[in-house]
């Protein structure tokens, strides 16, 4: 893994961390994290924030992704359009049936080509082909999915894919707060980012008691700072 200098940097890196997790953590703007930070005393402008989650938030990213456990055998297979310049384009989530985010891709195209392409994608990244693929009603998917994973068994039925649509929400919420993604390429940088993240650090605290949600939070910010450590 590569490390992560933060030499010929004014501040120390416990700040640049803070700042580059509360803008991925939270639905947060640069200016938003500006604030928070002027709040403890720290001047900063939202530039130079803007700078650290651009040079760091990747590194961070791929580090987060390298300590998560592998994906359970069940895999969701879902598209969400998204509005980019005045163009339409689709944006390729597949999950597992713990709501773990897989892997996206953003594209200009919904068919069967664009769905193959995704397939070979996410099966590449983690190496393995799932036991169970869930995918909606859409032919071109179901196509993709019986030629890339002939030997998973694949289920299409109303509300099966509901993990793989809820897990579009976090996506939602960022893209509003953004006020729309302004090219694909920034667009397909921010989401790879924010979901290593969001992966890491969504515990689904509604599903287990305070403390549980108490330990679970407790090994997830220990993780992060051992993952963000130079």
């Amino acid at each position: 893994m590569t490390n992560i200098s933060y030499s010929r940097h004014r501040f120390p890196p416990t700040i640049i961390q803070h700042a580059v997790w509360l803008y991925f953590r939270f639905s947060l703007s640069y200016r938003d994290v500006e604030d928070l930070l002027a709040e403890r005393g720290i001047d900063v402008s939202y530039e130079t924030i803007r700078r650290w989650v651009s040079k760091f938030g990747r590194s961070y990213a791929r580090r987060l992704r390298h300590i998560r456990p592998k994906p359970s055998s069940t895999w969701h297979i879902d598209e969400v359009f998204l509005k980019i310049g005045g163009k339409q384009f689709y944006l390729w989530r597949a999950v597992d049936d713990e709501g773990e985010v897989l892997d996206i891709l953003l594209q200009s195209r919904r068919n069967k080509a664009a769905a193959t392409k995704f397939l070979r994608h996410v099966t590449k990244k983690h190496q393995v082909a799932p036991d169970v693929v869930v995918t909606d009603k859409w032919r071109a998917t179901m196509s993709a999915a019986k030629d890339i994973l002939p030997s998973s068994c694949h289920l299409v039925g109303k509300r099966l894919n509901n993990r793989a649509e809820n897990s579009h929400q976090p996506t939602r919420r960022r893209e509003r707060k953004l006020q729309r993604f302004k090219s694909a390429k920034s667009a397909q940088r921010f989401l790879s980012t924010f979901t290593a993240f969001y992966n890491h650090f969504n515990t689904q605290r509604h599903l287990i008691s305070r403390m549980t949600m108490k330990e679970f939070r407790s090994d997830v910010l220990k993780s992060w700072s051992d993952a963000v450590a130079a």
